[in-house]
């Protein structure tokens, strides 16, 4: 599924600001490299474990075509209902990842982002890092039965 010109996660660790910024460009770039990651190894339904889709409604979103679930390129990653613009969401993930020690404070006068915004934002890329995550953005699928929604409750 990844295509030659996608970067995989050690060639964006290792990338120069400039090429990684004429890579992740617009929304459109950023979207397919989360597809390309998030499905490396196929499409598998969280809902019902099917592995057929179609194409979603949004950019490189899939649906399933046993139950009908739609799921974006963004969903159960780092990026899940990410409120600033994917590109400037990636360069946050760029900076806090090759220096750590960076504040929230000299990124948000980069890239012209409230405090707040980028507060958040570099919490939960550290939260991935210190949890072992490191560059594997995307959580594990969990197929919800029956069975496992009764012991949510």
């Amino acid at each position: 599924m990844k295509t030659q010109n996608s970067p995989d996660w050690e060639e964006l660790k290792a990338m120069d600001e400039d090429t990684f910024n004429q890579y992740f460009i617009d929304t459109e770039s950023c979207l397919k490299f989360l597809a390309e990651r998030k499905w490396e190894n196929g499409f598998i339904c969280r809902k019902c474990g099917h592995t057929n889709y179609c194409k979603g409604k949004t950019p490189y979103a899939r649906r399933c075509t046993r139950c009908k679930t739609e799921e974006s390129a963004t969903a159960h990653t780092m990026f899940h209902r990410c409120r600033i613009h994917l590109p400037e969401a990636f360069s946050i993930l760029k900076t806090v990842c090759s220096q750590p020690r960076t504040s929230s404070s000299k990124l948000s006068e980069q890239l012209e982002i409230r405090l707040m915004t980028c507060w958040r934002f570099k919490k939960k890329v550290m939260e991935c890092l210190q949890g072992g995550i490191s560059f594997t953005l995307i959580n594990p699928v969990q197929i919800h039965t029956p069975a496992n929604k009764s012991q949510k409750k």
